[in-house]
């Protein structure tokens, strides 16, 4: 039996980055850059008014007021795209809008509303502006030769928008990785269907589906397959051309219809073993195909299966994105509310609600939910965190102090949303 370090360092060491291709800008939202991205140019490309107004020499306006306005002359009428402009002479002025080139000669816009917004000709103006005021000047945001994104970026809705400031339209990004889920099992019906006697709806199916796509993939579920090795190998073979990795669940234990197990086992590619934790002790691991298609054959009880994906699958699919780090969710220290038992020899992953008290200087507590049964869905929709018991403690009192990690990011910031404590109880060793 390997420990968990142990199984996830064999699995990263064999996944390898996606490599990158050039996509348009809005197709290339939400993944990583993988090019670091200099200006070309600068922005603004010219002096631009950023009012509506109008351009005028500031020493014909100096000392304008209510009472003594400057009078000056309307030469042109400036519009935003306008391409040329003629001079300001001494006394004169353009009316211009915002985003319009700033003609030669002017060095401040005046604001419309510090005039009387005269357009006959003339134009009477009561207040002085700073010099350069309301003038957007060229370079001012980005610099030609400047770096912008680094390599490693992941390009949301801000780094899309410069890119396009600098008028960048393609972009060398790491793909998602196309993610495959495969349910086995004869007793699986799609959700929706009413169960017949010994039937039950497919959870992992679903639960994992929605885990690859929270971890960044392109995925593709794959309905419900038999018991069936031929009809599995089949299945899979089909998937490969769109797989950048494979998730199977269910058939991976000692059973005798541990379909995956007898499917794959032949290969000499996928190798099968046991895991130190709890719930999700049977897992595999291995490649298949021309290309090596790192495939992952999770156990079939849903947490079991949801725990080896959170572990195992979530840190492969962020490498295969080309992540340098967030391949792991973060993990915190919390004082534990409850106490409860162990299995010996085995990490427990246990369902909590972590929270940070109000008043509480930080201090981060976590309180187990819902029973330690590996079939038990109730509990895991309502933990935003798995509590990591040690393989070496089969005892935990309230007050110990154990690694969580956090599902959902940060901890929320108060603890009324804290679920009572589970009935405490032997934790159920014999769960995968």
């Amino acid at each position: 039996m390997r420990s968990v370090e142990q199984h996830l360092a064999d699995v990263l060491a064999k996944i390898r980055p996606l490599p990158p291709f050039e996509q348009h800008l809005l197709d290339a939202h939400g993944l990583q850059l993988a090019e670091d991205v200099i200006a070309p140019r600068d922005v603004p490309l010219f002096d631009n008014s950023a009012m509506d107004g109008y351009a005028v020499r500031r020493i014909d306006v100096r000392g304008a007021d209510q009472d003594n306005p400057a009078v000056l002359t309307v030469v042109q009428e400036i519009p935003a795209g306008a391409a040329t402009t003629t001079e300001i002479g001494p006394g004169e002025c353009g009316r211009i809008m915002t985003g319009a080139p700033v003609p030669p000669g002017a060095d401040a816009v005046v604001p419309v509303e510090w005039t009387d917004g005269a357009a006959d000709g003339t134009v009477r103006i009561y207040r002085t502006p700073d010099e350069g005021a309301h003038i957007r000047r060229v370079g001012e945001d980005v610099r030609a030769g400047q770096p912008l994104l680094s390599a490693g970026t992941m390009l949301g809705a801000r780094q899309i928008g410069l890119l396009a400031a600098v008028s960048r339209d393609l972009v060398a990004v790491r793909p998602s990785p196309r993610v495959v889920i495969i349910s086995t099992g004869s007793e699986l019906v799609e959700p929706g269907t009413e169960p017949g006697p010994g039937q039950i709806p497919d959870t992992n199916g679903y639960t994992l589906a929605a885990a690859a796509r929270e971890a960044g993939a392109v995925v593709y579920r794959v309905g419900v397959v038999a018991d069936d090795a031929k009809l599995l190998l089949d299945t899979i073979e089909d998937q490969l051309i769109r797989a950048d990795l494979i998730v199977t669940t269910g058939g991976v234990s000692v059973g005798a219809y541990d379909v995956v197990k007898e499917a794959l086992s032949g290969l000499g590619t996928v190798e099968f073993g046991r895991v130190a934790m709890q719930p999700g002790m049977p897992q595999g691991f291995g490649v298949l195909g021309p290309e090596e298609t790192p495939i992952f054959t999770l156990p079939g009880n849903p947490v079991s299966a949801y725990v080896g994906f959170e572990l195992f699958v979530r840190p492969a699919i962020r490498k295969l994105s080309g992540r340098q780090d967030g391949l792991h969710r973060p993990v915190v220290e919390a004082v534990c509310l409850a106490g409860f038992k162990s299995p010996a020899g085995k990490r427990q992953f246990v369902r909590g609600v972590v929270v940070t008290p109000a008043g509480s200087d930080g201090r981060i507590e976590v309180r187990p939910v819902g029973g330690s049964g590996s079939h038990l869905m109730g509990g895991l929709a309502q933990a935003n965190c798995l509590i990591a018991v040690p393989e070496d403690q089969t005892r935990v009192e309230a007050g110990d102090v154990l690694p969580v990690i956090l599902l959902d990011g940060t901890p929320p910031e108060t603890a009324a949303s804290a679920a009572p404590a589970s009935p405490e109880g032997p934790s159920n060793a014999g769960e995968r």
